[in-house]
């Protein structure tokens, strides 16, 4: 019982990684109990969430892989810029990348080169209190710019503008 409550105390704002269970030198059969318990859930990869915790796809997208950050449409929607909640989430990511996000159908994947990928990342706090990683609007605003023809134009557009005007919506 007492690695069970430990890794109850290990979680951040209801999600919890293997990661965190091994740093803590926690067998992970003991995830596999909690489980079966009923008492957490695992929602993905390595990823695990308490019971009745609502799943925040953006931090389980971004859990995939340690190169992902949210890009593009999706940096703007979260910058205030765009109203459209995504369907389809942008995440730039090193070129060469071969892991699980490439399966995801949900995600659209920009690539770059490596010593590209951390200009301009910033922290940015959901409302869950969850931290992630996205670009910062400068480089949110030269990236949709780049790939204007993969980006809606009415998006696009408006971005444009807002950032010109200096509008937020």
């Amino acid at each position: 019982m007492e690695y069970e409550n430990k890794i109850l105390n290990l979680f951040k704002n209801g999600y919890l990684t293997t990661k965190d269970i091994t740093e803590h030198n926690i067998p992970r059969t003991y995830l596999t109990k909690l489980i079966k318990e009923n008492k957490i859930e695992r929602v993905s990869r390595g990823v695990y969430i308490k019971k009745n915790v609502l799943v925040d796809e953006f931090v389980v997208l971004q859990s995939k892989s340690k190169y992902a950050i949210y890009s593009n449409t999706t940096a703007l929607y979260l910058h205030g810029f765009s109203n459209r909640i995504p369907i389809k989430y942008d995440i730039s990511i090193k070129s060469g990348y071969k892991g699980s996000l490439q399966k995801e159908e949900n995600v659209n994947l920009f690539y770059t080169k490596s010593e590209w990928l951390y200009l301009g990342v910033i922290s940015y706090k959901l409302d869950s209190g969850n931290m992630i990683k996205i670009y910062d609007l400068d480089k949110t605003i030269c990236d949709i710019i780049k790939n204007k023809k993969k980006i809606g134009a009415e998006i696009f557009n408006k971005a444009i503008r807002e950032y010109f005007l200096g509008v937020k919506i």
